[in-house]
């Protein structure tokens, strides 16, 4: 963002930090003083945390992720290798390296003219937490607008995910078919029996596609003319129980991994997107944002599968309130849920109820906007606190945590999950049902773009809820199916898409919420009838939140810049540095070590 591009608050306030999120958050980095007068970034090579570890002046080695200049790969990796440092992995999708390199390798990294620049091989984390009960049975899917207590509806059929996590155990509920797939990264990739020794992996699968076959009971409906019926429903089933997994294991048994593996496995998807018939991946992980998104090459791999034709869905992160003082804060998002093509997903808490007039943000929902880049994220919130999926009977979680086991016929055999990582999982669901619906009438298929645009345009927003904590709203399974089984690719750039009425808004538990009816573009709000036509915006080539013609069709200004629309709204609990900060200051010289509140002072 320029400073030309910055609200007249934002350029004159000074910050007084109360409190820091702490040490648990982000271990890996030391909350410091900004100092003011510290080098832009953009003239460093090397990220924060890079930073950090040279200053320290340790002895360990260090993994890192090297990206050349253009042209200069061979090179650069030649220099690495002539002087010993370990070659981990060569990336095509994103021309990059990772390496293990000595504390005093980074100067010469940074002075090396063949080297653009140098980023931590950071540790990634799931973005699930153990501490939480059960939910209502069959409330998920209900609320989506989604019925039960339908066995025979949309599914998901045909539509695979790869789901790169810590990997997935087949149970009653994940079992052949669908679930059969699993490559292990970090040394492969190797094709493996399913297994998962943590947990979080089969919980997101079970929340995708779980058939619910191990949960099968009885729910009393009423129909129109008043009759009560005893209808079979499948408790804990998945949103798209059809759709295929593709686990792809980054995270070992305590749920950490290295990006640089996360990298290897997004890679493959996009290699294999054809032979495993990929369309979408999950990623409900993340590490702290050290660089600006240009630079980062998490979300640089995230970007090229979008290219590739892949939607991704990442989770928000988990730093939205402070633990000790239970402050709600902001600028919590994780890498990659900053990549620009990603749909990054908060979590919403249904309090277990089908109705949407009691939802709320969770807490612990990351809000926006990302570090360096200011940029509005998430883009929807989803159902994820609370939420009961199938469990990894031989993985960590289940066995530390057992409180948090959920029986069914005297079977121990559901584990519940809070957190993104849920929401994330309950989104990617929604959208192999989108992919589904447009697939059984148009040969064209939709872009990453285009998904995002129709789920966003369809969501239903929460009442009183700035867009930095909802994005464009609550995720909405039954207006995103309709709009998505609505709108004809193949039409010419500038038509008007859609083949048919659409109805923006949908009726849940007996009431009618209208659609946003709005597309969150970067930092500003696209209102009107814009997911209505095929725009060049949708296409393949078109980095979200680039600048694009929209023609007539469009209405947008100065007044829909999102990030900033009402920063009365949240401003208060706004904080970005440590100490008093001017946060007129470029973005690239303050420090994001952690996620901080307190109070704005004028």
């Amino acid at each position: 963002m320029s400073s030309s591009a910055k609200p007249h608050w934002l350029r004159i306030v000074t910050v007084s930090v109360l409190v820091l999120f702490g040490a648990a958050a982000f271990p890996a980095v030391d909350a410091r003083a900004v100092d003011a007068g510290a080098p832009s970034k953009r003239a460093r090579k090397l990220d924060r945390e890079l930073e950090r570890l040279r200053s320290a002046h340790g002895k360990e080695m260090v993994r890192v992720i090297v990206t050349p200049k253009a042209g200069r790969h061979a090179a650069a990796v030649s220099k690495r290798r002539a002087h010993g440092d370990a070659i981990r992995s060569e990336y095509a999708l994103v021309d990059a390296f990772s390496a293990s390199v000595h504390p005093d390798d980074l100067d010469a990294l940074e002075a090396d003219p063949d080297v653009a620049n140098v980023s931590a091989d950071a540790v990634v984390t799931s973005d699930g937490d153990p501490e939480a009960t059960g939910v209502a049975p069959s409330a998920l899917l209900e609320t989506l607008g989604l019925d039960a207590t339908d066995t025979h509806g949309p599914a998901g059929k045909n539509i695979g995910i790869a789901v790169i996590d810590s990997g997935l155990e087949r149970g009653i509920d994940l079992h052949g078919g669908e679930h059969d797939t699993q490559f292990v990264f970090g040394d492969g990739p190797r094709r493996v029996s399913p297994f998962d020794d943590y947990g979080h992996g089969t919980h997101v699968a079970g929340l995708i596609s779980g058939s619910g076959e191990g949960s099968e009971g009885e729910v009393d409906r009423t129909d129109a003319a008043g009759h009560s019926h005893h209808l079979k429903v499948r408790v804990y089933r998945g949103v798209a129980p059809k759709a295929r997994i593709i686990s792809l294991k980054v995270l070992d048994g305590t749920g950490a991994g290295l990006t640089s593996t996360v990298i290897d496995a997004i890679e493959f998807a996009v290699e294999n997107r054809d032979r495993l018939k990929i369309g979408i991946i999950n990623l409900s992980l993340g590490h702290p944002i050290f660089e600006p998104r240009e630079t980062d090459p998490l979300v640089q791999a995230v970007e090229a599968a979008a290219r590739a034709g892949i939607v991704v869905v990442a989770s928000a992160g988990n730093f939205g309130r402070n633990p000790v003082t239970g402050l709600e804060g902001y600028a919590g998002i994780t890498s990659p849920g900053n990549a620009p093509s990603a749909i990054t997903v908060g979590a919403i808490d249904t309090h277990g109820t089908v109705s949407r007039l009691d939802d709320q943000v969770a807490s612990y929902s990351s809000r926006g906007p990302t570090w360096y880049d200011g940029a509005a994220k998430p883009d929807v919130v989803a159902p994820g606190h609370r939420l009961v999926a199938p469990a990894a009977l031989r993985s960590s979680l289940y066995a530390e945590w057992p409180g948090r086991r959920v029986g069914w016929a005297k079977k121990a055999e559901y584990f519940t999950l809070s957190g993104t990582s849920m929401a994330a999982a309950v989104t990617t669901g929604v959208i192999a049902l989108m992919l589904e619906a447009h697939n059984e009438r148009f040969k064209e298929p939709l872009t990453p773009n285009a998904v995002k645009a129709i789920l966003e345009f369809s969501a239903i927003p929460l009442p009183g809820v700035d867009p930095l904590t909802q994005g464009a709203g609550a995720v909405n399974a039954e207006g995103a199916m309709q709009l998505a089984a609505s709108v004809d690719g193949s039409l010419p750039t500038g038509d008007w898409w859609l083949t048919g009425a659409v109805d923006p808004s949908t009726t849940i538990d007996g009431t009618s919420l209208a659609w946003g009816q709005t597309v969150i573009w970067g930092n500003t709000v696209i209102w009107g009838n814009a997911a209505y036509y095929n725009l060049d915006a949708w296409a393949l080539t078109v980095i979200w939140g680039n600048t694009v013609i929209w023609g007539n069709t469009v209405i947008w200004g100065n007044q829909a810049d999102v990030v900033w629309d009402d920063p009365h709204l949240w401003a208060n609990t706004v904080v970005w540095g440590n100490g008093l900060v001017d946060v007129g200051a470029d973005w690239n010289d303050i420090d994001p070590t952690t996620v901080i509140w307190g109070n704005l002072s004028p």
